[in-house]
């Protein structure tokens, strides 16, 4: 039987090991990060039905802006950026240290 889930699971695994190895673990965690950062603003934005250009407009700020913002893979979004974001969304940026 081919179980699609632990597939992805080996994948990232090993995806994870070979940035380990090549010195990148940190790069590929920080667009982990800003990954699930630009869908949790994406989702709230559609539950709000709240277009990129609306977003835009609330944040004082362009559009291309916002789509630097919710691009998974841009990582060059600052933190007053996305509390900025965030706030708009009627969430909380919360960032910690573990």
């Amino acid at each position: 039987m081919n179980d699609s889930g632990n597939h992805s699971i080996d994948g990232l695994e090993r995806l994870a090991e070979l940035s380990k190895q090549e010195g990148k673990l940190e790069e590929f965690e920080a667009l982990a990060v800003k990954e699930a950062l630009a869908c949790q603003i994406a989702e709230a934005m559609k539950a709000q039905n709240l277009s990129r250009k609306r977003l835009a407009e609330r944040m004082k700020t362009s559009r291309s802006q916002v789509g630097r913002l919710l691009d998974p893979k841009d990582g060059n979004v600052t933190i007053t950026t996305l509390q900025r974001a965030a706030k708009i969304v009627g969430r909380t940026l919360r960032v910690e240290l573990v």
